[in-house]
């Protein structure tokens, strides 16, 4: 019992961390490596029914570089909104957004991994309803044109 209590407390402190570090971004964030964990364990299960052949340390290897990859867009993102909020701090305007393309490259990598993850169940032989896969791409597509709107109203 003692153990669990331990375990609990160093859970809720990780998290109450990551939420206070990360704020708004904290939420996409966790989401994002859920959908990332999915995927490559979908991806797994379904690896024996493609053409290309069953699971190879390779390629799991580069499944995993990519995965890091995604996270480090995040952190560009990141850095890009801390780079917008000290460029208008030091012009003397404020604006109240923090971790706006984080979290659309968040947004963006989350419908991505929900694509594969759909694939990969389809590719298992798992029937899914039709509807998933374009919302999700509509989501997808949404996110890439509020980001095209962004970048055309800083122009």
């Amino acid at each position: 019992m003692n153990n669990i209590n331990t375990i609990k407390g160093v859970v809720t402190a990780i998290a109450a961390l990551l939420s206070a570090l990360l704020g708004t971004l904290y939420v996409p964030v966790l989401l994002m490596v859920l959908c990332n964990i999915i995927d490559y364990a979908t991806g797994l299960m379904a690896a024996k029914n493609r053409l290309d052949g069953g699971i190879s340390s390779y390629r799991s290897i580069k499944g995993i570089k990519k995965k890091v990859s995604m996270w480090l867009l995040v952190v560009v993102g990141a850095i890009l909104d801390q780079l917008l909020l000290y460029a208008t701090h030091t012009i003397g305007v404020n604006i109240p957004i923090n971790f706006l393309v984080a979290n659309i490259v968040d947004i963006w990598i989350i419908c991505n991994e929900l694509i594969s993850i759909l694939e990969n169940i389809v590719d298992i032989g798992t029937p899914i309803p039709g509807f998933l896969i374009p919302l999700v791409k509509n989501i997808k597509s949404q996110t890439e044109h509020i980001a095209d709107q962004k970048e055309s109203e800083d122009k």
